[in-house]
């Protein structure tokens, strides 16, 4: 591993920029495979955010009994909200969220 300073942390601390972690849930609605065609629409809209530059980072998450997936918007608590309250899986009770605000560095990516 690389050795990293303190005067390296400190540089790369300034750096980072505030963004909104969303946890998704599975309601008590949830019931595969009847809730596919609104899940289907929630997917769709995560592409035109992610296509919009709102949504940064999108993982589903499939084999888990509760958890439905993780999202990274480059928005506010407030805007991030907003843009929940308006998705189809939200709105049909399908799913639950949570808001988080926290800080990332701008550019950090997923390898492929």
């Amino acid at each position: 591993m690389p050795e990293i300073t303190d005067e390296f942390m400190k540089q790369m601390l300034a750096t980072t920029k505030s963004y909104t972690a969303v946890i998704l849930k599975k309601s008590s609605a949830f019931k595969m495979p009847d809730v596919f065609p609104v899940i289907w629409e929630h997917g769709r809209r995560n592409f035109s955010l992610r296509e919009d530059g709102i949504l940064m980072i999108v993982c589903p998450i499939s084999e888990d009994k509760e958890m439905a997936g993780i999202g990274i918007f480059n928005a506010d608590a407030e805007k991030t909200k907003a843009i929940m309250d308006e998705d189809p899986a939200v709105k049909a009770g399908v799913l639950v969220y949570e808001i988080y605000p926290t800080r990332s560095f701008p550019g950090d990516s997923l390898k492929s």
